[in-house]
């Protein structure tokens, strides 16, 4: 079942970037004789009056198609509702309503969730989580255990913030050699141990990782303005760190590519969230719906920038780009993206199966 509803998120965007190029479109007047939902065979299609809708059997992708491309059209190629034949604005206006699509929906998403389930927020508690005990170290021979809160540390109180990991690690490293005294609560025990940390080039040392005591809580917003103001920071700090990672694999690809995730890896790390906790899926979907628009507004051969660019060019120019010259490179983009999202779909599958 998550597996099933990931899918059907992921498709769910799909339709939505189709969707803004389709009624960019057709509210103003231009010609779109297909809609599609995935690719390969067909398994469900409705002719409507001007165009025919499909969803086919592969769910991750879709396309709207216009007569523009169509050889078996009958519809005169000087006729002005025909895409190519439309002002540049226009068909910029067709062109990137599917990246529009997508970042609107997701800031609806976003105000659905905040007015629903309410936002996740980090609610700190006193003490800080011991996360992982090194085997053999000061920490276990004491008697520590993973999952301990510390709630004192030579009687001084540890507090529920973000800064309560750092003052019980000076208090350890300042203290190599030398026995300090904690309060511990395990389960509905509170225990006092001490110990003694080893001196590791002249810092103390007792083998343990770190955490605040936090857990996530879902708020919601004082007033109405507040959340769409929410709303709306959050989608601005989805799209700021998208853009930036898709930078980073630009800028350092041998360090940021083995990051890059293919739909099913998208489906597996979709699905584990799912089983968590199904109010995730909100911010699951905001993440995907935000990459899904910045990627196809990058100026890459078969995304929508790089249509954008060419229109872009045209209306520099005075004139469009010799046809041959954007068919090379439309098509030269089409088969590396294609070969890409197989490469990532062996690889993502593998993994999987591994696991």
């Amino acid at each position: 079942m998550p597996v099933l509803q990931i899918i059907l998120i992921l498709a769910l965007l799909i339709f939505v970037h189709e969707l803004g190029h389709f009624l960019a479109a057709r509210l103003q007047g231009i010609y779109a004789n297909r809609f599609s939902i995935g690719f390969g065979p067909v398994i469900w299609k409705y002719q409507g009056s001007q165009t025919e809708y499909a969803l086919r059997a592969l769910p991750l992708g879709g396309f709207v198609g216009f007569p523009d491309d169509d050889p078996d059209s009958d519809i005169d190629p000087n006729d002005p509702n025909l895409l190519r034949n439309r002002p540049v604005m226009d068909r910029a206006i067709v062109i990137s309503a599917g990246v529009i699509a997508n970042l609107l929906f997701a800031y609806f998403v976003l105000t659905t969730q905040v007015f629903t389930v309410g936002f996740p927020q980090l609610g700190f508690a006193p003490g800080v989580i011991l996360q992982e005990i090194i085997k053999d170290s000061v920490a276990q021979t004491a008697g520590l255990k993973q999952g301990d809160i510390v709630l004192r540390v030579n009687g001084l109180e540890l507090p529920g913030n973000q800064t309560v990991v750092g003052i019980l690690k000076t208090q350890i490293e300042d203290s190599p050699e030398k026995s300090i005294a904690l309060n511990i609560q395990r389960g509905t025990e509170n225990l006092d141990i001490n110990l003694t940390p080893a001196n590791a080039d002249g810092k103390g040392k007792i083998g343990i990782m770190l955490a605040p005591n936090a857990r996530i809580e879902f708020q919601h917003p004082s007033n109405p303005i507040a959340g769409l103001v929410l709303a709306g920071k959050e989608l601005n700090r989805n799209v700021s760190q998208t853009v930036e990672g898709f930078g980073k694999l630009i800028t350092n690809f041998s360090a940021t590519s083995k990051q890059v995730a293919g739909p099913v890896e998208i489906v597996r790390q979709g699905a584990k969230i799912a089983q968590q906790d199904w109010k995730y899926l909100f911010g699951f979907t905001t993440l995907i719906s935000v990459n899904l628009a910045v990627m196809n507004i990058l100026p890459l051969p078969a995304l929508d920038g790089g249509q954008l660019l060419f229109i872009i060019l045209e209306a520099i120019r005075g004139k469009p780009m010799p046809k041959r010259i954007e068919e090379s490179f439309m098509q030269t983009g089409l088969v590396l993206l294609l070969s890409l999202g197989v490469i990532l779909i062996i690889r993502d599958t593998a993994n999987w199966i591994q696991q």
